[in-house]
């Protein structure tokens, strides 16, 4: 997934963009509400992680924007605000979920998860084909009934094939999904993983399309 990080705790962002980072996701960060709504306004995300004690613009005034423009991104708001009037302002706000600092990074990462299947909604749940089966809600992969252990990025690119089965992406649309800004990106970093997940999963499991790029078939 690609998230974006609106927190302006230089310690809490750095932690949580190493963690995320660590579980194969892209993450592009930002240090206050007046930034976070401009870059909102050009390019998509999965989910925001947006704390609410932002300067320029607070997270609640921003999310206000975001619901007001009709933008529908899934928004977990992370904040230190403990009182039950705030989580119900956030709620009311817009927000998706609320998760309470200083926060628990499996709470984090399982919230994350559940708000991915909820935007996904009506989106089968496994894929399975051939032999091969995966669960996106667990990233569990087994073959022919074998467990396969993936890499954080090889499940990146598996969950931005899983969304489109039988639709084909290009190697720039995965980066997407997989690098935020600054990230080192070497020229055959996609193909390395594709090659990574063929020879776990098996040669047929993700096919190219000559000069488009690549397509998990549908199930």
């Amino acid at each position: 997934m690609r998230l974006l990080l609106v927190e302006d705790d230089l310690m809490i962002g750095e932690a949580v963009q190493t963690l995320l980072r660590g579980e194969g996701h892209a993450v592009d960060w930002v240090r206050d509400g007046l930034q976070a709504d401009a870059v909102l306004h050009g390019h998509h995300y999965d989910i925001v992680l947006l704390d609410l004690g932002l300067p320029g613009l607070d997270g609640l005034q921003l999310l206000r924007r975001l619901r007001a423009r009709r933008d529908r991104t899934p928004v977990l708001v992370a904040t230190a605000r403990d009182a039950v009037r705030d989580r119900i302002a956030g709620l009311d706000a817009g927000a998706d979920d609320y998760v309470l600092k200083p926060y628990d990074m499996d709470e984090l990462l399982a919230r994350l998860r559940a708000l991915a299947r909820r935007a996904a909604a009506g989106a089968e749940p496994l894929y399975e084909r051939d032999g091969v089966r995966l669960n996106p809600a667990t990233r569990e992969a087994s073959v022919q009934g074998r467990d396969v252990v993936l890499s954080g990025r090889e499940w990146a690119v598996l969950d931005a094939l899983l969304a489109r089965p039988g639709g084909t992406l290009s190697r720039q649309q995965i980066e997407d999904k997989l690098y935020g800004w600054g990230d080192e990106v070497s020229s055959n970093a996609i193909e390395v993983y594709i090659h990574g997940l063929r020879k776990k999963l098996g040669a047929a499991v993700i096919l190219n399309v000559r000069g488009v790029g690549y397509m998990l078939p549908k199930a």
